[in-house]
């Protein structure tokens, strides 16, 4: 619990960050003596200089870490460092990797073998689908699935592992006693319940604008490679994937339609050498070196199709991911819309199509 203290105090000095605290660590030993050092010494840490050896021996503020600790007790939140046995290997290898992550939920050793899906706030039926089917599917063949929690395709990749019975990451921009966006509360303790919530921030940090681009590359450290399901082209999700590139990870992009904004950005991924991919079994061939071991091999393959009528079948054929309209299907099948819908409750009844948004009808 002291060195607790020690981490926490070099998390609270505003101009020592990850490098710096890493580079202290590395040279001083403790991060107790970090502080019991004095400032020619501390001044002999590359760029450390006069100011900031000051700041260190100045430090003063020992009741409001005391506060963080106790208030990290009374949310349930484990303060796992830099050093700690816990803390995510893949993390701990990337420059600037927090020197303190707090967790609601538990990281496990098997979390290594993980995936981000990361896409648009304000994304296309089509992309929502995707991106739940993909984590859905990821998830359910052993893989972790990492996100940020927000709106759209972050959303909906957590949504499709947990659906999975499987384990997934919410990496925040606030502290973790924040639920980000509020709508999203029943989501993070979900979340939490079955795998973490993750933030570098201390607890009761806002959702400062400034703090997402700094968590994406948590994000991309956590994981062996990052998907992109729909991204405009000025998309927070490309700042991930530039801390993907930088830390040696893979990156596959989902292409979508070439008029549609919320794809621009994937689209313009691949022509300049993101893998494209559509399903979870390209990601997964892509990392099979990396992954081996750890898939669960027969929860990959595709569930058969439950027996369906020739009616069934012929409405079946002619729906997919994007959402189609009952009009539309009515006048494809050339029966009445009474009947169709009647079929169509069957077929989501079967769990193979999904209503959305009023009478849009997508395959499930």
């Amino acid at each position: 619990m002291s060195d607790i203290r020690y981490y926490l105090a070099l998390n609270f000095l505003p101009d020592i960050g990850p490098v710096l605290g890493r580079r202290l660590l590395s040279a001083i030993g403790s991060p107790e003596n970090i502080f019991q050092m004095s400032r020619s010494e501390l001044r002999k840490v590359e760029d450390i200089g006069e100011n900031r050896a000051k700041s260190i021996i100045g430090f003063k503020q020992w009741d409001m870490v005391d506060k963080e600790i106790n208030r990290a007790r009374e949310n349930d939140v484990t303060l796992i460092t830099i050093r700690d046995k816990t803390y995510p290997e893949g993390l701990k290898h990337i420059y600037d990797a927090p020197l303190i992550l707090y967790v609601k939920g538990e990281i496990k050793g098997d979390d290594k073998y993980a995936i981000a899906v990361v896409g648009s706030r304000t994304p296309t039926s089509y992309g929502l689908q995707v991106a739940e089917r993909i984590s859905h599917k990821l998830a359910s063949s052993g893989l972790t699935i990492v996100s940020g929690m927000a709106r759209g395709i972050d959303t909906a990749a957590h949504k499709g592992a947990l659906m999975a019975g499987a384990r997934t990451i919410a990496v925040l921009g606030s502290g973790v006693d924040i639920p980000y966006p509020s709508e999203n509360k029943s989501l993070m303790r979900a979340i939490a319940s079955t795998g973490a919530v993750i933030s570098e921030f201390p607890i009761g940090t806002k959702p400062n604008k400034e703090n997402f681009p700094r968590r994406n590359r948590i994000i991309s450290g956590l994981s062996l490679g990052v998907v992109v399901v729909e991204a405009g082209i000025d998309s927070g999700s490309l700042i991930t994937v530039g801390y993907a590139l930088e830390q040696g990870k893979e990156v596959f992009a989902v292409p979508g339609n070439v008029t549609s904004e919320t794809s621009k950005g994937t689209n313009d991924l691949i022509k300049k050498g993101a893998k494209l991919v559509g399903d979870a079994e390209e990601i997964i061939e892509e990392l099979k070196s990396q992954i081996k071991g750890i898939l669960k091999e027969d929860r990959i393959k595709e569930k058969p199709l439950p027996s369906m009528t020739d009616n069934e079948k012929r409405l079946y054929d002619i729906l997919n991911m994007e959402p189609k309209h009952i009009d539309v299907i009515t006048r494809e099948v050339k029966i009445s819309t009474q009947e169709a819908l009647s079929i169509l409750l069957s077929l989501e009844l079967k769990g193979i199509v999904r209503q959305i948004n009023g009478k849009n009808f997508i395959i499930n």
